[in-house]
Formats: C-alpha cells, sequence, structure tokens
C-alpha cells in the first residue's frame, strides 16, 4: 500500500492512551477499545502514539487493539524520543525502533519520526543509515522542528538518498507559528506532509471549557489554560457560531481549520464522541473568510500557547 496517498483526513492521537499525567486521567484496554474500534468501522485508521507516550504504554494498549487485523487495514506513525534512548549506545537508534517493533508485535512502522530536536542531526543521520538501502522504508519525519532544523534533516536524508516525507508541529488557532515561519509553505513546496497536533489545545478549543467549567486542577493542561479561559471564552464563542452554521460542535471547527490550512490534524481520542466528532470535522469546509476571520480573532487575545517542550518556530 502506499501509504503517502493513503492517509485519511484526520489522524487519531494516543498519548493521553499512555496516562503520563498530561490529561489527568487514567485510561485501561477496557474503556479505549470502543473507540479503537468505532474510529476503524469509519475509515480513521492512522494512529499516533510514542514510546514516550507511558513509556510504553501507549504503543502496548494500542498493539493489543490490533492483533488479528490486517496488516494493511492500519497505518501506525511511531517516534524515536531521544531522551528515552541510551545515548552513549553506538546502537541507540537500532535498538529503540526494534524494541518498539517488538512491544508492538509488527514487522514495519508506516511513519517514522524523530520526535523532538534534542541533538536531533546525529538520530536523523541514524535514521538515515538504519534504512538506506531498506525496502518498505516507511514515511520519515520530524517533529517539533523549526524550518532551518527541517531543511537540515532534508538534506541529512537527501544524502542517504531518503526524503523528508512528514512534519509534525504543534499549530492550533492560538498557536500558528509553524505556519508564520514558512514551515508549511515549505512542506508545500517540498510534497511533505504536516502534520497538526494539539489543534484542540489539549480541549481548550472545545467549548467545553470556561471560567466556570475549568479543566481539572492537577493537570499539565490545566496549568497551561486555566489563567486564560477568559480570552478561550471569546475565541469559542465564534467557533460555537460557526458550528451552529455547520451543525457541527464547536470542538470540529478548529479541526476543520486545521485542514483548511492543508495540514493532517491529530486528534486525540478518549472517547467515542471524539471519533464521532473527527469525522464530522473531516466533512467540513471553512471558506477562506472564515479561516482569516478565526485566526484575526485568535491573534487579537495574544495568548502563548506554546508549552514547555516546544520554542517558538521562527
Amino acid at each position: 500500500m502506499n501509504i503517502k496517498n493513503n492517509l485519511p483526513k484526520i489522524a487519531l492521537g494516543a498519548w493521553a492512551w499512555g496516562n503520563d499525567g498530561t490529561f489527568g486521567n487514567e485510561f485501561t484496554s477496557e474503556t479505549l477499545k470502543p473507540i479503537f474500534d468505532k474510529a476503524m468501522e469509519n475509515g480513521l485508521n492512522l494512529w499516533d502514539t510514542a514510546y514516550a507516550y507511558g513509556t510504553g504504554t501507549s504503543e502496548k494498549i494500542l498493539a493489543g487493539f490490533l492483533k488479528g487485523l490486517q496488516r494493511d487495514s492500519y497505518i501506525i506513525s511511531d517516534k524515536f524520543t531521544p531522551q528515552c534512548a541510551d545515548a552513549l549506545s553506538p546502537t541507540a537508534f537500532k535498538d529503540m525502533i526494534e524494541m518498539q517493533l517488538e512491544l508492538m508485535e509488527l514487522n514495519g512502522f508506516d511513519i517514522y519520526w524523530i520526535h523532538n530536536v534534542w541533538d536531533a542531526p546525529k538520530w536523523t543521520e541514524e535514521m538515515a543509515k538504519y534504512f538506506e538501502g531498506k525496502d518498505n522504508v516507511p514515511l520519515l519525519g520530524v517533529s517539533n522542528h523549526n524550518l532551518a532544523e527541517i531543511k537540515q534533516a532534508d538534506e541529512i536524508l537527501k544524502s542517504y538518498g531518503l526524503k523528508l516525507s512528514a512534519v509534525q508541529n504543534h499549530l492550533s488557532l492560538i498557536n500558528r507559528s509553524s505556519d508564520s515561519s514558512g514551515i508549511l509553505d515549505y512542506c508545500r513546496k517540498n510534497d511533505i506532509t504536516f502534520f497538526a497536533y494539539m489543534v484542540l489545545e489539549q480541549g481548550a478549543l472545545s467549548g467545553k471549557y470556561d471560567t466556570k467549567h475549568p479543566m481539572p486542577e492537577g493537570s499539565a493542561r490545566a496549568e497551561t489554560y486555566n489563567p486564560v479561559l477568559d480570552k478561550l471564552e471569546i475565541l469559542n464563542k465564534e467557533l460555537k457560531r460557526l458550528a451552529d452554521k455547520y451543525n457541527v460542535g464547536p470542538a470540529q471547527i478548529p479541526v476543520a481549520w486545521a485542514a483548511a490550512k492543508g495540514t493532517l490534524p491529530i486528534v486525540g481520542v478518549t472517547k467515542t464522541s471524539h471519533v464521532e466528532d473527527a469525522v464530522k470535522a473531516a466533512s467540513i469546509k471553512l471558506t477562506a473568510e472564515e479561516t482569516a476571520g478565526l485566526e484575526s480573532l485568535a491573534d487579537s487575545l495574544e495568548i502563548n500557547a506554546i508549552r514547555f517542550w516546544e520554542k517558538e518556530m521562527k
């Protein structure tokens, strides 16, 4: 199967499945299986995970759901996270990806990423060496990279006869630095698929939370978004207005906005309703005026949504 030509309009994220505290909840295979089944029934078969999501917890849960399914019926996106590898080992990259493949009981991933920029040129080269000359090379990508770092990764892969096929960065109405920096434009010109993560800002742009209904205390996202819920209420009101026009929920509009920018949004799913919402979002086509209006309003609120592991993409 040509993965590049068979990507769904929306990817589903399994970050929360790692139970790493980011979302302040506990998720189990029993509670997540109906979500997986609902997604697959609706053709949303691209699953984004990482060993860093609960040191393999997310991967293990997802692996359990994949057993017995035809290999070409799903697409798996996984990542090499430098901080999770034995950086001093000369076989660190090989050891990690093969450990992940064994953990997930797969012969290969469909998309594989360098997760962040920590010593990234070294790891990108290690990735290139690992896949050089191999059959069935996955789409190779980098995440949380700025434009100069993306170009560097592209050059490294090209020197080994490979290609940078994907970039995954934080992109939302309140964090558009991957757009203003020229990254989206570079991806368009070089046939690179841009995967937009946190398009809903971990629920902050879903319409679910406001000053009277803050995010659960004790979660990392509550620390970030609860202090600016008054500003988010203004943006969510406009999202609700557009949602009513398209007869969907507010959470579908930021996803539709990301798609309108030419990106492939990653939506985290922890309820079957999240899958149903994603299906609806995939069918919405915002007008250029609506897209620009949302961006103008978001800019006027001056919300800093860059998280502790990120940087502004300049």
